[in-house]
């Protein structure tokens, strides 16, 4: 994966276009499935706001867009969820939040899966996806790369919302596990916690780790649809 990234550091039109595209995806499926499995364990408040649904102007955060385009990590408009309307609040609160970062792991899986589908694809019917587009690219770059995208993008915008840490999802998760006097203990101090994590990020003092997280999970999928490469070496 790093080669291909390195391959890809002079932007055109097209990569930004994939990255919009892929943003226009991940950001409202990511929110819209906490809404969902927060309504699913009692809370309609996400439903009754209209925040499950895949309208990207309902759920981007100005800031954390520019970020996930510019420095491939961002964050969307958070979806509230009220736990009092969970019968096991601290169980409520850990589920709805792991399923915004498990959606962006299963859109992740899912374009890996196709991305070698296409693959095969390519190799059985050549010519089909040598038609050149209205950029000059051909149909299988074209496709390849924004699948290549929605892969990345997504397994970037699961980790870094996994981290530990308040307002991330992580953090809701954490409190699974913390006695409650200790996590609302943490939470008053949200905002500067924030500020202080995207210091650091500015420092580049998280990049190693996120690195290699994100490379683990793509590798790990890589393993997983790795039948599609069979079948590729097979007929080719």
């Amino acid at each position: 994966m790093l080669s291909l990234l390195g391959s890809l550091q002079n932007f055109d039109i097209l990569q930004w276009i994939s990255r919009i595209i892929v943003l226009l995806i991940a950001f409202p499926f990511h929110e819209s499935a906490h809404g969902y499995i927060a309504y699913k364990l009692g809370d309609p408040t996400a439903k009754n706001l209209g925040r499950i649904t895949m309208n990207p102007i309902k759920h981007m955060s100005l800031i954390g867009t520019i970020s996930m385009i510019l420095v491939g990590i961002g964050w969307g408009k958070p979806v509230p969820i009220d736990p009092r309307y969970f019968k096991n609040r601290k169980a409520g609160m850990a589920i709805s939040s792991a399923a915004g970062p498990f959606s962006n792991f299963l859109l992740a899986f899912l374009s890996m899966l196709l991305m070698k589908i296409f693959d095969l694809v390519a190799v059985l019917f050549p010519q089909t996806f040598l038609i050149q587009g209205t950029f000059g690219y051909t149909l299988y770059y074209s496709l390849t790369l924004l699948l290549f995208y929605m892969v990345f993008i997504n397994i970037s915008l699961g980790i870094f919302n996994l981290l530990p840490v308040p307002p991330f999802d992580g953090s809701r998760i954490l409190f699974y596990f913390l006695p409650e006097r200790y996590y609302f203990m943490v939470m008053r101090y949200e905002q500067f916690i924030f500020i202080a994590i995207l210091l650091v990020l500015m420092t580049g003092a998280l990049d190693a780790p996120l690195s290699f997280l994100t490379n683990a999970v793509y590798n790990g999928f890589d393993f997983l649809t790795g039948f599609m490469d069979l079948i590729i070496r097979a007929v080719a």
